[in-house]
C-alpha cells in the first residue's frame, strides 16, 4: 500500500480516536465527521464505486436500527420499573445483601453482566446492568465504564457460544467440532489466569476514579474477595467448556459465581469490617435506604426482580437452537437483498432482537407490578426522548464501519481495508505475533462492534500467519478470541448504546479513556500467559 492508502485504511480508527478521545467531541459530532472523512477517502483513494459505498452505508443503517431497538427496549423496561416502584425494591435488596459499592460492582458489574452476555450478547449486558448500577447510586459514568470493562471475558461464549460457533467456525478454514472445542478451551484456560483479575481491576477503577477519596487502597483491601469473584466465574466456565462445549460456559459460570459470591457477601466472608461508599453523603443515603420499610408499597423482592428474571429466561430459551422458540422468532425476517444492485445484503429479524423481548417484558411488568397503563405511556415518552443522540451517533458510526468492511470491492486492486492493515502487520510483526494476535482481534471488535464479526473477519488470516510463523494455530486463534473480547470494552457501538441508556450521550470519549487501559491489560496479559505457559 502507498502511504495515502495506509492512512485511508487507518482513518476509521484514527478519526474516532482523535475526535472522541483526544478532542473530546460528543459522538453526535465526532461520528458524522468520521463518516464523512472515511467516505471521501474511500471514494478517492480506495476507489470504491459510489454504488458500493452507498450500499454499505444503507446496510449499516439497517444494523444501526437493530441496535437502537435494543437500546429502546432496555430503556423502556428500566423506566417501567422506575415508575412501578420495582427499581426501589431492587436497590433496597442489594443494600441489605451488601451496601458495599465494591461488592455490588462484582455481583452486578461482573457476574450479572457475564450471565447476560452468555444469554444474549450484542450490547445487551451493558444496556441492562449500567442503569441498574445507576439506580443503586453509582454515577452514570462509573456505571457505563464498569459494565463495559466487565463485558469482556464472557464474550468468548456470549449469545450461547456465537463468537465461537459462528465467528470462529465461519472465519477459519477447515473448522471442526474438535478444533473449535480446543480453541475455546485454550481461550478460557488463559482467561483463568488473566480474566480472573478483572473484578479486582473493576474495584481499582471504582475506588481510584469514582470516589471522593481517589485511592487504590479500598480496592486492594477487597482483593481476596475480588479475585475469588473472578475465579468463581472463570473456573466453572472452563469446566463447562470442557464438559459441554462453547454454548453455556458464560451462562452457567456466571450463575455459579453469583450463587457463591452472594453467599459470601450475605455472611460477610472475606469482606472488610466496614462497607465502602463513594462518599460520606453516599453512606448516609445508603443507610437511610436500609432503614426503609415497605419500599415500593410493600412489593416483595422476588416480584421486583421478576422482570429481569423473565428477560434472562426468554433470552436463553430464544438462543438455544434445539428449542423451537428460536425458529418461531426468526420466522419473520425483513430482507434487503443486493442493495442498489451490489453484492451487499441486509436482513432484520425484529422478533428475535433482544429489544423485542425487553418490550414484551415491559408490558408483562405492568401486570406483575399492578401498575396502570399510564405508567407505560410515561415510560414510553421518557424512553423515546432519550434516543435522539444515540440515533445520530449510531446512524453515522455503523455505516462508517460497513464502508471499512465492504471496501474489498474497489478499482485500486486492493483487499478490504481491515485485511490490508492486517497483512502489513503480519509482514513486519510475524516474529512477535503472539503479542499482535489479540490486538488484531480487539481492532476487529472496536470497528465492527461485534466480537463475533471480528472472529469471522480475522480467523482465517490468523490461521495463515500462525502457519507462516510456525506458531500453534489453536493458540493464535484463542488469542484472537480473547482480543475480540477485549475490544468489546472500547467498541464505539457498545459505548454509544450504553451511554444513551443512562443519559450520558456526549461523554463517549471520556468512557473510552477509562476502558482503554483495561483493554490493553487484557490483550497484553493474554499474550504474556500464552508465551509463558503455551
Amino acid at each position: 500500500m502507498t502511504s495515502l492508502q495506509w492512512l485511508t485504511a487507518l482513518m476509521p480508527v484514527l478519526s474516532v480516536f482523535v475526535l472522541l478521545v483526544v478532542l473530546r467531541l460528543p459522538a453526535t459530532r465526532a461520528m458524522p465527521l468520521s463518516l464523512l472523512v472515511s467516505a471521501l477517502l474511500a471514494l478517492w483513494v480506495w476507489q470504491m464505486p459510489l454504488r458500493q459505498l452507498l450500499a454499505a452505508m444503507l446496510e449499516g443503517s439497517v444494523i444501526a436500527l437493530s441496535i437502537l431497538w435494543i437500546v429502546f427496549g432496555a430503556i423502556l423496561l428500566l423506566n417501567v420499573l422506575r415508575h412501578s416502584g420495582g427499581l426501589d425494591v431492587i436497590r433496597s435488596g442489594f443494600a441489605k445483601l451488601s451496601p458495599d459499592r465494591r461488592v455490588q460492582t462484582i455481583l452486578i458489574g461482573w457476574l450479572f453482566v457475564s450471565f447476560l452476555e452468555g444469554a444474549a450478547g450484542f450490547g445487551t449486558p451493558a444496556a441492562i446492568a449500567a442503569p441498574l448500577l445507576v439506580a443503586l447510586g453509582f454515577s452514570p459514568l462509573a456505571a457505563v465504564v464498569l459494565a463495559l470493562i466487565a463485558d469482556s471475558s464472557s464474550v468468548s461464549f456470549g449469545a450461547v457460544g456465537t463468537p465461537v460457533l459462528v465467528g470462529i467456525a465461519q472465519g477459519m478454514d477447515g473448522a471442526t467440532a474438535e478444533g473449535l472445542r480446543a480453541i475455546a478451551l485454550t481461550a478460557i484456560g488463559i482467561d483463568v489466569l488473566v480474566a480472573s483479575m478483572l473484578p479486582l481491576i473493576l474495584c481499582l477503577v471504582l475506588t481510584r476514579f469514582f470516589s471522593e477519596e481517589k485511592s487504590w487502597l479500598p480496592a486492594l483491601q477487597l482483593a481476596p474477595f475480588a479475585v475469588i469473584g473472578g475465579l468463581a466465574f472463570t473456573v466453572p466456565a472452563y469446566g463447562v467448556a470442557w464438559a459441554l462445549g462453547p454454548e453455556f460456559p458464560s451462562i452457567l459460570g456466571a450463575l455459579v459465581g453469583l450463587a457463591l459470591m452472594s453467599t459470601l457477601a450475605r455472611y460477610h466472608i472475606l469482606l472488610p469490617k466496614e462497607p465502602w461508599y463513594f462518599s460520606a453523603e453516599d453512606k448516609i443515603q445508603s443507610e437511610n435506604l436500609q432503614r426503609e420499610v415497605a419500599v415500593g408499597q410493600g412489593m416483595p423482592l422476588w416480584r421486583a426482580w421478576m422482570p429481569y428474571v423473565l428477560v434472562a429466561v426468554l433470552l436463553v430459551l430464544s438462543r438455544v437452537p434445539q428449542l423451537p422458540l428460536q425458529g418461531w422468532l426468526n420466522a419473520m425476517v425483513w430482507r434487503w437483498p443486493e442493495i442498489l444492485g451490489t453484492n451487499i445484503s441486509a436482513s432484520l429479524a425484529p422478533l428475535y432482537l433482544p429489544g423485542s423481548l425487553f418490550v414484551l417484558v415491559a408490558l408483562l411488568t405492568l401486570w406483575l407490578h399492578k401498575s396502570p397503563l399510564s405508567c407505560l405511556q410515561q415510560a414510553g415518552r421518557d424512553s423515546l426522548a432519550r434516543l435522539g443522540p444515540a440515533t445520530i451517533a449510531l446512524m453515522a458510526s455503523v455505516p462508517m464501519v460497513r464502508i471499512f468492511l465492504q471496501s474489498g470491492v474497489n478499482e485500486a486492486g486492493l483487499a478490504a481495508m481491515p485485511f490490508e492493515l492486517a497483512q502489513v502487520a503480519a509482514l513486519h510483526l510475524a516474529d512477535y505475533w503472539l503479542w499482535v494476535a489479540p490486538l488484531v482481534g480487539a481492532l476487529g471488535s472496536f470497528l465492527a462492534g461485534s466480537a463475533t464479526f471480528s472472529n469471522m473477519m480475522f480467523a482465517s488470516f490468523q490461521q495463515t500467519v500462525a502457519t507462516e510463523a510456525g506458531l500453534p494455530e489453536t493458540l493464535v486463534l484463542g488469542l484472537q478470541l480473547l482480543g475480540a473480547n477485549a475490544g468489546n470494552m472500547i467498541c464505539v457501538v457498545n459505548v454509544v448504546a450504553a451511554a444513551s441508556v443512562v443519559n450520558l450521550s456526549g461523554r463517549e470519549g471520556d468512557i473510552i479513556r477509562y476502558t482503554l487501559v483495561p483493554m490493553l491489560y487484557y490483550c497484553l496479559a493474554a499474550s504474556m500467559v500464552a508465551l509463558l505457559f503455551w
